[in-house]
């Protein structure tokens, strides 16, 4: 049996896709890894909330520095970002190297980059009149929104769409369902040592 990938989950809001990992970790479609710490840069964010109810030992971010090396004492081998809404530098990027996956609400190359985060980016796709959005599950690296795309998933967009509307159903149809899938695919390869 091979040990299961330790996760750090690292959030600055409510945690939906914190909590859809940790539904998919107890109905079995993560099974190679598992999470071990939930990060957040806000002291009031939901997510530590998460947390504590599902017995996960969380942590507040203060400096980078610090949280490299908590991570570090964690033996923490795969960082996913799921809605951390701060750009990390290139020395944490370069500490977990190939091991930081993030969730973007489009379909990269569209709508990401600085300042596309949260409800900006479905405002962005409404004004700008696609038909089609969707999810990216990607590598981070230290371009913002520029790594390798591990998955993509299309949302159709609706003529009565607003932001948050079109918000949830992305979240419904396309991350909650990439982020699991994407979570345990890198976490085997970890834990057989492909990556």
């Amino acid at each position: 049996m091979l040990n299961k990938t330790r996760i750090a989950v690292m959030v600055s809001g409510g945690g939906t896709n914190l909590q859809a990992i940790i539904d998919a970790q107890k109905s079995g479609i993560i099974t190679s890894g598992e999470i071990a710490l939930v990060v957040s840069n806000k002291a009031d964010a939901y997510a530590l909330e998460r947390a504590r109810n599902n017995g996960i030992d969380s942590y507040l971010m203060t400096t980078e520095e610090a949280l490299i090396e908590k991570l570090q004492e964690e033996n923490i081998q795969l960082v996913v970002l799921a809605g951390f809404l701060k750009i990390l530098t290139p020395e944490f990027i370069k500490a977990f190297e190939n091991r930081i996956i993030n969730v973007h609400p489009s379909l990269i190359p569209s709508f990401c980059g600085k300042g596309a985060y949260g409800l900006h980016v479905h405002e962005m796709a409404l004004e700008y009149g696609v038909k089609v959005t969707g999810a990216t599950v990607h590598f981070v690296n230290e371009i913002p929104d520029g790594g390798a795309i591990i998955y993509q998933k299309a949302v159709e967009i609706l003529d009565d769409d607003t932001p948050e509307s079109l918000q949830r159903r992305v979240m419904e149809e396309a991350e909650w369902i990439l982020l699991p899938r994407a979570v345990e695919e890198i976490s085997a390869k970890i834990s057989k040592g492909e990556i």
